[in-house]
């Protein structure tokens, strides 16, 4: 009897070793973690990719997503919506209400043109997305995006490169690469680049000589593809392609000019045309007020309480007793001599020259696919759902954008069921495989023992 337990007992060993491998396989596919590049090109309007060949905007639109028109937040300036695309939140919620500030609680001053944007006190009312990711075991990588290089709630980004616009966009994307493929990767990346944005104020975004600005744009989005693609990430990862306003074109015909409507004595300029925050001094609200509420047709000021609730703009420290606001196209300034741009932005958020482009490419999206429109502050949740982690209260809605994506949202993202899904798929047919194997090698073994014990057995029945 015991040589015909012996192959029964090779048999499970052997059975037992195939399961615990597959479940170690189906454990490791579980626990696959999806990665998302976020890219913003600074100042790229919605409508650039219609104004010359953009072959590879294309591409990616036609193997992902495109969201027609993006709302961003008021006031449609860098800073604020950068914070905003990484929080959810509107600008009066998140603390980053302009690229120049003044706090009256600390009496400290936040200036983008001075680059003093580095006190972490100025970005603490929320907390953004990298330290969340963090916060939950994984990594992020920051190439440039404003306020990665801070020391938000004494937490920096995983890897991160101190602010610093001589950095070719080549060198930020190698970095990029590299902390996707290092040995402990991440699982976030944010790349910021600053143009078209610098040349849209320089030209203005009608002029033709934008047209090589944005083809230039073009082209390093066709060079990110293409790394991407050589170090096997291209399809692996999912890449959104955004920005944070539009542009648009100013005429030295349309100057408001202050100058000419209250005496400069009596205030002082916190942030710029074409949202005007000012501080009057003390004991002149009124006074400056008045001397410009009904000043130009083309110039409409509200004091703090009296801004439009539309715009989330008012309950904030940060923002000051006066604002006044441009109508599209309009610039104000304290006189002529001040410095002029050909293009600006900063004006109401419902003007379309101020929307945003908005493409997402990878497992989780669906491929070549249109969505009408959707909130700049929808980005953080579905950010959040790629990520697999919890979002932060926001003023977002993920319902608003899950339609882009490739399948009814689950637990794991789309991907990642595809993967569980195949691998027990393949685990279960390796598992009948298995089976089938283990019953007729024992079968076999056990014939080959009943031959053998009647072969032994013969010469003894003959010698009878």
């Amino acid at each position: 009897m015991l040589p015909q337990k012996i192959p029964s007992r090779i048999a499970m060993s052997c059975y037992w070793k195939v399961l615990g491998i597959l479940l170690l396989f189906l454990q490791s596919a579980l626990s696959l973690q999806p990665r998302v590049l976020l890219v913003s090109f600074d100042g790229f309007r919605w409508d650039y990719i219609y104004k010359v060949s953009t072959p590879n905007f294309h591409y990616a639109m036609e193997n992902g997503v495109h969201v027609k028109q993006v709302t961003n937040v008021f006031i449609t300036k860098t800073y604020p919506n950068h914070y905003t695309l990484v929080t959810g939140l509107y600008a009066e919620s998140h603390g980053i209400v302009a690229n120049e500030m003044y706090d009256p609680v600390l009496n400290e001053t936040f200036s983008l043109t001075k680059m003093n944007t580095y006190n972490p006190k100025f970005w603490e009312e929320a907390s953004p997305i990298w330290i969340t990711n963090q916060r939950k075991g994984h990594k992020s990588g920051a190439a440039m995006w404003p306020g990665t290089d801070v020391k938000i709630h004494g937490v920096l980004p995983t890897h991160y490169m101190p602010y610093n616009e001589t950095v070719p966009f080549e060198d930020r994307v190698a970095k990029l690469i590299e902390w996707f493929t290092s040995e402990e990767p991440i699982n976030f990346g944010l790349l910021y680049w600053e143009q078209p944005d610098e040349m849209g104020h320089f030209l203005g975004p009608d002029n033709p000589l934008m047209g090589p600005v944005i083809s230039d744009i073009d082209n390093k989005l066709g060079y990110l593809i293409s790394k991407l693609k050589a170090a096997k990430l291209w399809g692996v990862i999912n890449v959104i392609i955004t920005s944070d306003h539009g542009m648009s074109e100013l005429s030295s015909e349309r100057v408001i000019e202050l100058d000419q409507y209250v005496d400069r004595d009596l205030y002082k300029v916190i942030d710029h045309s074409p949202a005007v925050a000012i501080l009057p001094k003390e004991g002149k609200l009124d006074e400056v007020y008045e001397a410009l509420a009904n000043a130009h047709p083309n110039m409409t000021v509200y004091k703090k309480e009296q801004i439009p609730d539309r715009w989330h703009y008012k309950h904030n420290s940060k923002i000051q007793p006066i604002l006044a606001v441009a109508d599209n196209g309009w610039e104000i300034v304290h006189n002529k001599s001040d410095i002029f741009l050909v293009g600006n932005h900063g004006y109401d958020n419902i003007i379309p020259e101020m929307h945003p482009i908005f493409v997402a490419v990878g497992p989780a999206f669906r491929k070549n696919a249109t969505k009408e429109a959707m909130n700049a502050t929808d980005l953080y949740p579905l950010l959040c759902h790629l990520l697999r982690i919890d979002p932060l209260p926001n003023n977002g809605s993920f319902n608003s954008v899950k339609d882009i994506l490739a399948e009814v949202p689950g637990a794991f993202g789309a991907d990642t069921c595809s993967t569980v899904i195949g691998v027990f798929l393949g685990s279960l047919l390796v598992l009948v495989f298995t089976a089938v194997f283990v019953k007729h090698f024992v079968l076999a073994q056990a014939n080959s023992m009943h031959i053998l014990h009647t072969e032994v057995a013969q010469p003894l029945l003959q010698d009878h």
